[in-house]
C-alpha cells in the first residue's frame, strides 16, 4: 500500500475544514493583530494551493538540471524573477507602496551567506525539499516532510545560537541594486542575467538531449483551477504577484524560515532552555518577537496559511494519502536534510525565498551569491541522495557526441 486511500467524500470534507481553519485563523488573527496580517494568511493559503497545484519546487528543479540537464524549472524560475524585479523595484526606489513603507531583504556579503547558502542546498537534496517546499508538501500530506520540517526547525534552532559567531567573519556591506542603479538600471541589469541563465539552460539542454522539453499539456477549462494541475509557468507568475501583496500588505517581502528560529526558540524555552543570551535573539526585532504570541509574527501567520493551503489543494486534487512506511534511509536523509536546511538558512539571511526569490526581488547581491553557493550545495546533494535512496544513480549527463 503506497499511501492511506481516502474517499472522495472525507476528501471534500477535508478540504472544507482546511477552508475553513484558513478563514477562520485569518479572522481571529485580523481581529487579534490586525487586517493585515488575517488578510497574510489568506495570502499564505494561495501560495500554498499555488505551490501544490502548479507542482513549483527548486529543489526538483534544480535536481533535474543537475542530472539530466533538464532546464525547464529553472527557465521557470527565470520568468518568476523577473516578474518580481519588475514589481519590486520602483515600489522599493520610492520607499512605499499604497501608503505602506516598504523595505526589501537587502543582507552583507559574507563567508556565512555562503556558507550557509551552500549547507541548505545540500540539505534541499537530502531533505526532499526546500523551505516552501517542505510546507506545501507536508501540507500536502506527504509524511516524510513532517519530519524534515521538525528538524527544519531544529536545525533553525541551532543555527541562532551560532549566528553570532558567523557573523562576526568577514563579509562586505549590504548591497542593493535598486540603491546602486536605481529602479530602472537594477531592473535592466537583473532581466539581462535572468536571459543569460535562461539562455545557459537552453544551450545546456539541447546540447544534452537535441530539444527543449516540451510541458506537459494541461487542461485549463472547467474546476481545473481548483482541482489542478497548474502549468508551471502559471505558477511563476502567481508567485510573483503573491509575493509583491505580501510587500503591499506586510511592508516587506516573503520569508519563511525565521518563523523555524522562533517556533524552535519558544519550543526550548517551553522545554525549560533560554535562548535570551544568544545574539540571534537580542535584536531589537527578534527579542519582540521572542517575547510577543506566536501569532503575532507575519511569517508563522503566513506559513501555518501555506499549509492549509496545499492541504486544501492537495484534496481537492484527490492526491490526499499520506503514506507512513518510509524507508529508514529515507527518515536519516530528512532528520540530516532538515537540520542543514535549517542551519544554512540561519547563516544565510534566509532560504530559497527569503535570500534567493524575495533578496533578489529586493535587488540584494546576496541573493545572487545566494543562488551561487545554494545551487553548489544541490550539486553535492545530487551525488550523495543515492547513499539515502534506492534506485537513484549519481551521474552527470554527457553531451551528446562527447
Amino acid at each position: 500500500m503506497n499511501g492511506l486511500a481516502l474517499s472522495p467524500r472525507f476528501r471534500l470534507s477535508l478540504s472544507s475544514i482546511a477552508v475553513g481553519l484558513l478563514l477562520l485563523g485569518a479572522l481571529v488573527v485580523g481581529l487579534a493583530y490586525g487586517l493585515r496580517s488575517g488578510l497574510l494568511m489568506v495570502v499564505g493559503g494561495l501560495l500554498g494551493m499555488v505551490l501544490y497545484h502548479a507542482a513549483f519546487g527548486f529543489t526538483a528543479a534544480w535536481r533535474v538540471f543537475i542530472s539530466e540537464r533538464r532546464g525547464r524549472g529553472l527557465r521557470a524560475q527565470m520568468v518568476m524573477l523577473a516578474i518580481a524585479v519588475v514589481l519590486f523595484f520602483p515600489a522599493l526606489s520610492a520607499g512605499s507602496l499604497f501608503g505602506l513603507s516598504v523595505f526589501g531583504f537587502v543582507a552583507p556579503i559574507g563567508v556565512s551567506v555562503v556558507v550557509g547558502a551552500f549547507i541548505f542546498g545540500l540539505g534541499m537534496q537530502l531533505g526532499g525539499g526546500c523551505a516552501s517546499g517542505t510546507l506545501f508538501t507536508a501540507g500536502g500530506g506527504n509524511a516524510r516532510m513532517l519530519i524534515t520540517l521538525l528538524f527544519f526547525i531544529v536545525g533553525s534552532l541551532i543555527g541562532s545560537a551560532h549566528f553570532a559567531w558567523w557573523q562576526s567573519l568577514p563579509a562586505f556591506r549590504p548591497t542593493s541594486l535598486v540603491t546602486e542603479l536605481g529602479a530602472g538600471g537594477g531592473i535592466a541589469v537583473s532581466l539581462a542575467l535572468f536571459a543569460a541563465i535562461a539562455a545557459l539552460t537552453v544551450v545546456m539542454e539541447r546540447r544534452r538531449h537535441g530539444q527543449l522539453e516540451q510541458a506537459p499539456r494541461v487542461d485549463v477549462g472547467n474546476r481545473r483551477w481548483l482541482t489542478g494541475p497548474w502549468p508551471l509557468l502559471a505558477g511563476a507568475v502567481a508567485l510573483a504577484l503573491l509575493n509583491f501583496v505580501t510587500l503591499a500588505l506586510a511592508g516587506r517581502p516573503w520569508g519563511i524560515t525565521s518563523a523555524f528560529a522562533l517556533w524552535g526558540a519558544k519550543g526550548f524555552e517551553f522545554l525549560g532552555g533560554d535562548v535570551s543570551a544568544w545574539g540571534y535573539w537580542q535584536s531589537p526585532g527578534n527579542a519582540a518577537a521572542l517575547q510577543a504570541s506566536v501569532w503575532s509574527d507575519i511569517t508563522t501567520v503566513m506559513n501555518v496559511g501555506i499549509m492549509l493551503g496545499a492541504l486544501m489543494a492537495a484534496s481537492l486534487a484527490g492526491r490526499f494519502a499520506p503514506n507512513f512506511r518510509i524507508p529508514a534511509k529515507s527518515v536519516l536523509a530528512a532528520v540530516i536534510g532538515g537540520v542543514m536546511l535549517g542551519y544554512g538558512a540561519r547563516l544565510a539571511f534566509g532560504c530559497n525565498i527569503g535570500a534567493y526569490f524575495s533578496g533578489i526581488a529586493s535587488g540584494s547581491l546576496h541573493g545572487w551569491v545566494w543562488l551561487v553557493a545554494g545551487f553548489a550545495g544541490n550539486m553535492v546533494g545530487v551525488k550523495l541522495r543515492p547513499l539515502f535512496f534506492e534506485g537513484e544513480v549519481s551521474r552527470q549527463p554527457v553531451a551528446k557526441g562527447s
